[in-house]
């Protein structure tokens, strides 16, 4: 094993997305709403996040997200992104209160780095790097040097489609096959099995299907279990 993917929301960031995703939504219209008079920008947003998530190889999910919306309102995001760097810069930050680290997410990296792991945060690409560099403060793992971290500037395909896994493996100069991937959610992050990840399960399906499963604090100690196997 030569690489070892986290996801971040309810792996590494103890927050329920679900409930978040709320809460943005809420503030992302009121505070970019009046600026689209006449546009009814939050089923838009929604919808051009829906197009990220359909497979897209050649464009990266910003690409796909800006001509989607384009093609809605005629409106060129480019040329309004200050709007929206205002809200990531002044309002996002606020989205943070009551969140904080994953219990063990800090020592399951550092013992992955200690074993010699290349390290990726692999988050939903469907935020801006801003907003991503803002949910790893809440985590308390903004000063950690990744290797990688999947935001929708940089990535072609979104959880759990099989391009998002092996882009993120060749992010971090790894084949998938030598990767683990951790996360909470069955249905997003479970099938990096598709592309030959084995995969560790931090949530509490109990049917779901995975190689590993149990929590953060006890995920070094799978890590020395394995890398010694791989060794023997």
């Amino acid at each position: 094993m030569h690489g070892i993917l986290f996801d971040l929301d309810g792996t590494l960031l103890a927050l329920d997305l679900d409930a978040f995703l709320r809460r943005y939504f809420k503030a992302l219209q009121a505070s970019v709403g009046p600026h689209f008079p006449g546009i009814d920008v939050m089923p838009t947003i929604l919808a051009s996040t829906e197009a990220m998530q359909r497979p897209h190889p050649l464009q990266t999910n910003k690409q796909v997200f800006d001509e989607d919306f384009k093609a809605r309102t005629g409106i060129d995001l480019g040329e309004h992104w200050h709007i929206f760097e205002a809200f990531y810069r002044d309002v996002f930050p606020t989205l943070g209160d009551g969140y904080g680290p994953a219990r063990g997410a800090r020592e399951a990296i550092e013992a992955a780095r200690a074993l010699g792991l290349k390290v990726a945060v692999a988050t939903q690409p469907i935020f801006p790097a801003s907003a991503i560099a803002h949910r790893l403060a809440w985590a308390g793992l903004d000063d950690v040097g990744f290797d990688a971290i999947t935001t929708y500037e940089t990535m072609h395909a979104c959880k759990p489609l099989p391009g998002y896994f092996e882009q993120t493996a060749s992010m971090i100069g790894c084949a998938p096959s030598s990767c683990l991937m951790v996360g909470d959610d069955r249905a997003m992050d479970l099938p990096a099995s598709a592309v030959g990840m084995r995969t560790y399960y931090v949530g509490d399906d109990a049917a779901a299907r995975t190689d590993h499963r149990g929590s953060l604090e006890e995920l070094p100690a799978l890590l020395e279990r394995l890398m010694r196997s791989a060794t023997a």
